[in-house]
């Protein structure tokens, strides 16, 4: 299955199922802080977008209410999101890198990190 390009507002209702689990429609939307929550049916435009998009599916149906759960997970969809983001810059991290150390947002613990998978070897798991 292709992964999904996901929008900021898809990635929000994706961010309420993984953080609760398989909910409604109504709950996801209540999820959303109540200053700037979009409307119930713009949240049930976008469920029924995902699940076309095959990143989220209908487990059950409670009466009229069908309850939705996550397929992707947050970090594949992080993934994507990492991917398409270096894809602007060519696929090279350098530019994105030099942003983070100049706004302060790359502290020097995230460049150990970075630095000890830099140097495991391919596809080891360090913490075995």
């Amino acid at each position: 299955m292709p992964k999904p390009r996901l929008t900021k507002l898809e990635l929000q209702v994706l961010e309420a199922l993984w953080q609760k689990g398989a909910c409604s429609v109504r709950e996801i939307q209540e999820a959303f802080p109540e200053p700037g929550r979009p409307a119930y049916t713009t949240v049930q435009t976008v469920v029924y977008r995902l699940e076309r998009k095959q990143a989220l599916r209908c487990v059950k149906r409670i009466s009229n209410a069908k309850i939705f759960e996550a397929v992707i997970s947050r970090k594949d969809a992080q993934r994507r999101f990492v991917d398409e983001l270096l894809a602007v810059f060519g696929g090279r991290g350098k530019m994105v890198m030099a942003h983070l150390v100049e706004s302060g947002e790359l502290t020097l613990e995230d460049i150990k990190e970075a630095e000890k998978a830099l140097r495991r070897p391919s596809g080891k798991d360090q913490s075995q």
